[in-house]
């Protein structure tokens, strides 16, 4: 059945948010940011990781690395579109209208929690390997592993985060259902270059959504998500 990983990931961030929250209920205020910096440290981990496996490489008996330019001119070059678009208060209001529609205007980390897990789970060539192979071959099994990994992220933050991380569902929905239904038109254009690109500057964002978790919202990451575009389409040059 094509569509099926999408379908499964959804619920998978859905019932992830629903244990964690029901776990963080009997969490006192200390051990929720406890978790918070916790999750915080993980996900700088794995971006830092992903980001150094798409930049390092061994030649002969020395450990090189590379793509220093690509991700300087990526970031920046994304970063001035995303700042144009005014990408992140564009998704910080759809946040506010969902806080009001889901009866949670008095949670004060609706917004934050929404936004944070969204970047967290959407960002990364596995959603769009994925997607594309269940468009294809109706083959769900990169999304359904996804999926595993996205119910513990999920039920983690919402525990430390609260219920808006639950409503991160919504945006993987909707891109990752979207890349599948265009999945015949998408695949040529996603040489391994251009995968290896949107993996390298995907983790370099996920390391940022750590940060922000750590110490706060310092950067603006959903500003900087055209730099993702920018390492795909820099692949064809």
């Amino acid at each position: 059945m094509i569509g099926l990983g999408t379908i499964i990931n959804t619920a998978a961030i859905v019932g992830g948010g629903l244990v964690g929250l029901l776990f963080g209920r009997f969490l006192s205020e200390q051990r929720q940011d406890a978790l918070s910096k916790a999750c915080g440290v993980s996900t700088l981990f794995i971006g830092l990781g992903g980001a150094l496996e798409g930049m390092l490489s061994v030649k002969g008996a020395a450990l090189v690395s590379g793509g220093t330019m690509k991700i300087v001119l990526c970031l920046i070059l994304g970063a001035l579109i995303g700042e144009l678009l005014n990408i992140e208060d564009h998704i910080e209001g759809f946040g506010e209208w969902l806080k009001v529609k889901t009866g949670s205007a008095r949670d004060q980390q609706f917004v934050n929690a929404f936004v944070t897990a969204s970047l967290t789970v959407c960002i990364g060539a596995m959603a769009i390997i994925g997607a594309i192979e269940d468009g294809i071959m109706a083959d769900p099994s990169i999304l359904i592993t996804k999926a595993t990994l996205d119910f513990i992220i999920v039920m983690v933050m919402t525990s430390s985060l609260g219920r808006g991380c639950i409503f991160s569902a919504i945006p993987v929905a909707v891109f990752q259902g979207s890349v599948t239904a265009l999945a015949r038109l998408v695949k040529p254009l996603m040489t391994p270059e251009a995968l290896g690109g949107i993996s390298l500057i995907g983790s370099i964002l996920i390391f940022c959504v750590g940060v922000n978790l750590i110490w706060g919202k310092k950067i603006r990451v959903a500003n900087l998500l055209p730099a993702v575009l920018l390492a795909a389409a820099a692949a064809g040059l």
